[in-house]
């Protein structure tokens, strides 16, 4: 048979489905060789096929040599053939080793009986020598068949053969099952639609048959007897009728007569005077009863407004407004046939259902034309009122600022606005953040900027405050804020002999005195008031026959005063003396080089100086910095070296004692 667009036969099919079967390739995802479906078919079925034949004579052999199954108690998809033909060779050994008929009716299995069969019998002739009966000869050929791998029966010399309905496969062992459907092989008629089964096929008229019924084997529709087979809903309190392609539920519980049962099986009361058709006689009327119905005589019936006359042969108008209630209720009222009309006072309306007069909500049928601010509804009328900050007018319908600051709300100064007023404070005072009207003092000293206010010291007052200095050495100034050093030496205030200098230094003064060493003598004349750019010098005087002092190098010494605060805030280093020189950078002296060099020598607090050397205008500086802050009071003497230097070495130095009065405070 030739199947697909690439003439490849179904044999040559099946014969690639068996290489790639006999090399344990994956039958489920076989590359395939034709486009045919059938093709398909036949690959993975004869791949298949090789698979499980493996695998069985695999299991048979595990149980004829180990006689045990355990590996494979894994029964894993690809291990499940091969333990089932391991298991079924172990049943036929042990019914053979116990004496039992290897042809036994156990339900194992078609193939299963085959291996158990198999290995019982195989185990029987390895203790014979013969076949003892032509049943028995004919039963090892089989059994030899079998274990040759024929799937169905033996014809002899090995040769296998299949059932009908079957073929044998390319292995010349295999059976497989033949598709008459697919082969065209059928006789089904036109109509019907050819259904393949295993070593046949049957025919089945292509009939829907729909809800309620089911297709019988001779292709006719029967009905389904739902009650029959329980696929009903219907619950405990109703019985089940099958009707055909359906059923129905029945209540359980019967009604009497007036009654009908509901769809729950509830018996509810007939209302005969509407199901039937005039069940009373003409001239009467129905009225329904539980269960049942009278019928009375028909009388004159008034509606509403009238009422039958002494008579009772015909309606009259009742006049409700001569009657006992009041139905208009202070309001004038007017008769009708039938019925009665009020006349409203103004403010009201007449409602012609509930025939009753109802107030007019004036504020809501005209909003924003009644009142100014606020409409407020009453019975027949309204009354405006204002919001808070305004008084009703004299017209009662518009609303006047009110002047709240006359009532003096606020504890210091009021400011009126429309509609509300405003609450100020003096200079020093702030308005208080709970009830707006309350003035309460600020304390300037504890502001987040009170430490800059005053110098020195803060002190809050009511509305106000005040600075102060220390009590010794300053005074306030004009400004009131900033603390000013009062100079003792210019003022008199001092106590230096007349021996001594002053010197004034923030906070106070100093009284200096200064003798010039042995060998040096005083230029100059010093003064009883020292200014801080004063210097008071020494210079050497030796005789000539003094050859120590002739050799020294230090030609003169010098005081100079500096007078520093306690500086605040220290970002940068501060420059506070300078030693200018006479000597120009770079210049030559007797045709050699020139330079100075600088020094601190003693007194140099916690490192807080340094000396620097610098050239201004030509001319070699020394600056003396602060580099570091120092927290007073504090004093001290830097002696400074300024040493000439030439290329013979030292050619001699003049030693400055800067004397450093660091004040307690930074002002």
């Amino acid at each position: 048979m030739i199947c697909g667009t690439g003439q490849i036969s179904i044999e040559e099919c099946c014969k690639d489905g068996q290489k790639r079967g006999n090399d344990n390739q994956d039958c489920a995802a076989l590359p395939l060789i034709s486009g045919s479906a059938t093709c398909r078919i036949v690959q993975e079925q004869c791949c298949v096929t090789v698979l499980e034949d493996k695998m069985c004579t695999t299991g048979i052999n595990m149980a004829k040599d180990q006689g045990a199954c355990d590996s494979l108690f894994t029964n894993t998809c690809e291990t499940k053939t091969t333990k089932m033909c391991c298991d079924c060779c172990l049943l036929g050994k042990a019914a053979q080793e116990n004496g039992i008929p290897c042809d036994h009716n156990l339900s194992v299995g078609y193939q299963c009986s085959l291996v158990s069969r198999a290995c019982c019998v195989d185990g029987a002739l390895n203790n014979q020598t013969a076949p003892t009966s032509q049943t028995e000869y004919e039963f090892l050929t089989c059994l030899c068949c079998f274990l040759g791998k024929c799937a169905h029966r033996c014809v002899g010399n090995d040769t296998c053969s299949c059932f009908k309905g079957y073929k044998l496969k390319p292995d010349g062992k295999s059976c497989e099952d033949i598709n008459e459907c697919l082969l065209g092989a059928s006789n089904c008629r036109g109509g019907e639609r050819c259904i393949n089964t295993e070593g046949s096929f049957r025919c089945q008229r292509e009939v829907s048959c729909g809800t309620g019924y089911e297709l019988t084997d001779n292709n006719n529709c029967k009905d389904i007897d739902e009650c029959e087979t329980g696929i009903h809903n219907c619950g405990p309190e109703f019985e089940c009728q099958n009707t055909q392609g359906s059923f129905r539920c029945l209540p359980k519980v019967k009604c009497g007569a007036g009654f009908i049962q509901d769809a729950l099986g509830n018996c509810i009361d007939i209302n005969e005077c509407v199901s039937q058709t005039g069940p009373c006689h003409r001239g009467q009327v129905c009225i329904n009863t539980v269960g049942s119905y009278t019928c009375q005589r028909n009388s004159v019936n008034c509606g509403r407004g009238y009422h039958l006359n002494e008579e009772g042969t015909r309606c009259i108008d009742i006049d409700e407004c001569k009657g006992p209630e009041q139905v208009c209720a202070g309001h004038g009222c007017i008769n009708l046939l039938g019925s009665y009309r009020c006349e409203c006072e103004p403010g009201y309306n007449f409602n012609s259902i509930s025939r009753v007069c109802e107030d007019v909500n004036e504020c809501r049928h005209y909003p924003g034309r009644l009142c100014a601010h606020k409409c407020e509804n009453t019975l027949g009328s309204y009354k405006c009122s204002c919001t808070t900050g305004f008084k009703l007018a004299v017209d009662g319908r518009n609303c006047d600022d009110l002047n709240e600051c006359e009532s003096k709300p606020c504890s210091q100064e009021c400011a009126n606005v429309y509609g509300s007023y405003q609450c100020y404070c003096r200079r020093g005072y702030q308005l208080s953040d709970i009830d707006g009207m309350t003035c309460e003092d600020i304390d300037e000293c504890a502001l987040p900027t009170g430490g800059h206010i005053c110098s020195y010291r803060c002190h809050n007052t009511p509305g106000s405050f005040h600075c102060s200095c220390p009590t010794s050495g300053y005074t306030l100034a004009v400004n009131g804020r900033s603390c000013q050093d009062i100079d003792e030496c210019l003022t008199g205030r001092h106590t230096c002999t007349e021996n001594q200098s002053c010197f004034n230094v923030q906070g106070g003064f100093r009284c200096l005195s200064f003798e010039c060493p042995s060998n040096y003598r005083r230029v100059g004349e010093t003064t009883a008031r020292l200014e801080r750019s004063d210097t008071i010098r020494c210079m050497k005087s030796c005789q000539p026959t003094d050859i120590a002092c002739v050799l020294d190098t230090t030609h003169s010494i010098s005081h100079t005063f500096i007078s520093l605060p306690t500086f605040r805030e220290f970002t940068r280093p501060e420059e506070i003396v300078f030693l200018r020189t006479t000597v120009p950078a770079y210049g030559t002296y007797h045709l050699g080089s020139y330079d100075v060099k600088f020094d601190i020598l003693e007194g140099n607090v916690e490192n807080a100086f340094d000396i620097i050397k610098r050239i201004e205008n030509g001319l070699y500086v020394g600056v003396v910095r602060q580099v570091k802050p120092l927290i007073g009071p504090v004093t001290t003497i830097l002696k400074l070296s300024m040493r000439n230097l030439n290329t013979q070495g030292d050619s001699g130095q003049n030693i400055i004692n800067v004397h450093v009065f660091v004040s307690e405070f930074w002002f």
